[in-house]
């Protein structure tokens, strides 16, 4: 079954940056769209990007956009999230999960009920 654990989270001043990689520990890593999300303490748990199955399509929430990008190694079994001139709005607890994808053409990130083997998280902190 698949399984998958985050890392690469921390505490950066405003601007600056970080890479998470999300790896799946167990289980078939190919034909799955994988998704990165965030969670900030009192808020809904929310969509931050998507990668397709094969690479050449991703999708990002519009705050993330130019900003943050989504990276996958199918040797290593990693997607990657690297994000740059983070804000402290940026500041949740980033997951990953995977859902079959719906369209060969795109990838989303919702609705999050598709999603599953959620990983336990990495914590992101953005002073100001």
């Amino acid at each position: 079954q698949l399984q998958f654990v985050e890392s690469g989270g921390g505490l950066v001043h405003s601007g600056g940056s970080l890479e998470l990689s999300c790896v799946a520990s167990s289980g078939a890593f190919g034909g799955f769209v994988v998704a990165w999300f965030r969670q900030a303490p009192g808020k809904e748990r929310e969509g931050v990007s998507c990668i397709h199955p094969r690479g050449d399509i991703t999708n990002y929430v519009d705050d993330v956009k130019g900003r943050f990008t989504i990276s996958k190694d199918d040797a290593k079994k990693t997607v990657y999230l690297r994000m740059d001139n983070l804000k402290p709005e940026d500041t949740a607890v980033y997951y990953c999960a995977a859902t079959l994808p719906a369209s060969q053409a795109s990838c989303n990130f919702t609705p999050l009920r598709a999603f599953g083997s959620w990983g336990q998280g990495t914590q992101v902190t953005v002073s100001s």
